[in-house]
């Protein structure tokens, strides 16, 4: 609990308690939130949503109700004016063992229709869902921390590509699996990883080859920013930068992930000219006075009282 002992050492209390309470109430999480059946979602701080994937006794296994719940739980994100930053992690032993391929087989393996087009057009259908599942972490305007323990899996990349911030622990790995059960990953991994890693050759070795990258690899290559010891200092360290990006305004926050998002994607001039339009706006907001008036007297972001968003 690193984050913890270094507050407390330079006596800052008031990170070093709620954050302590925070990490122990993630901790012990009771189960999923209704009406959820797979995430649990929990407040452990001020504008601060815990998202955990809880099915450990399935190694969080991802069944057919959680493709919905994903995107039913972060569309409520998406629009809820208390929220400005969101962590995302794992119950039990690991993260995720990816797709719950006993649950979702008929889908898959048994589509519905009468003939080729239509059997093509059912299966288009399911895969358009089950991408959507994690593309709604990335149209979500609130950043998304997430915090992985040992095993990552298959569609567990897939998932965090589209997170902003990405966490492990010494112990994590990660493995695009899909090749070894005889299909190229369809729901996010080849769209993302690219641009997470930058370098080409080593996505292809590890969609081709379905070799797992351990902790060391993933934080060389730049797939996570941070590694952690254990579990609880993960969990103490997402909360910390949370608590950080969720002292300063919602509107340049949420403007920073959607313009960065948008200059992924384009030239930049594209992106330039894009945040000359955002900005003609976002610039005429209160919270611009009221961070500068921060500034000027010394005061942190996190002392100003920005308005919900």
């Amino acid at each position: 609990m690193n984050c913890i002992m270094r507050a407390a050492a330079l006596g800052n209390r008031s990170l070093w308690f709620p954050t302590l309470n925070a990490v122990r109430a993630m901790s012990t999480s009771g189960g999923p939130t209704p009406p959820f059946t797979t995430l649990s979602v929990t407040h452990p701080a001020n504008h601060i949503t815990h998202v955990e994937l809880h099915r450990p006794e399935k190694r969080n296994a991802m069944n057919k109700a959680y493709w919905s719940e994903m995107i039913e739980c972060f569309n409520q994100i998406a629009e809820d004016s208390k929220c400005r930053v969101v962590v995302f992690s794992g119950a039990g032993k690991i993260f995720t063992a990816g797709i719950d391929l006993m649950d979702i087989a008929g889908d898959l393996l048994q589509p519905q229709g009468d003939d080729t087009a239509r059997i093509a057009w059912y299966l288009r259908h399911i895969i358009s869902k089950y991408q959507n599942t994690f593309s709604v972490i990335e149209k979500c305007p609130k950043p998304v921390v997430v915090a992985v323990h040992g095993a990552c899996v298959g569609a567990g990349v897939d998932l965090i590509t589209a997170c902003d911030i990405r966490l492990c622990t010494q112990d994590a790995w990660f493995q695009v699996k899909e090749v070894d059960i005889g299909l190229a990953a369809d729901v996010g991994t080849l769209q993302r990883l690219p641009k997470v890693i930058g370098s080409r050759s080593l996505v292809n070795e590890l969609a081709l080859t379905a070799r797992k990258m351990y902790s060391d690899e993933a934080k060389s290559c730049g797939l996570v920013s941070r590694v952690f010891p254990d579990k609880e200092s993960m969990i103490a360290g997402a909360l910390e930068i949370a608590g950080e990006i969720a002292g300063r305004s919602p509107v340049a926050v949420q403007g920073t992930k959607i313009n960065l998002l948008y200059s992924r994607d384009h030239s930049v001039i594209e992106g330039l000219d894009y945040m000359a339009t955002w900005n003609m706006s976002m610039l005429q907001t209160q919270d611009l006075m009221k961070s500068a008036q921060a500034a000027m007297e010394k005061k942190s972001p996190k002392d100003v009282p920005f308005s919900k968003l």
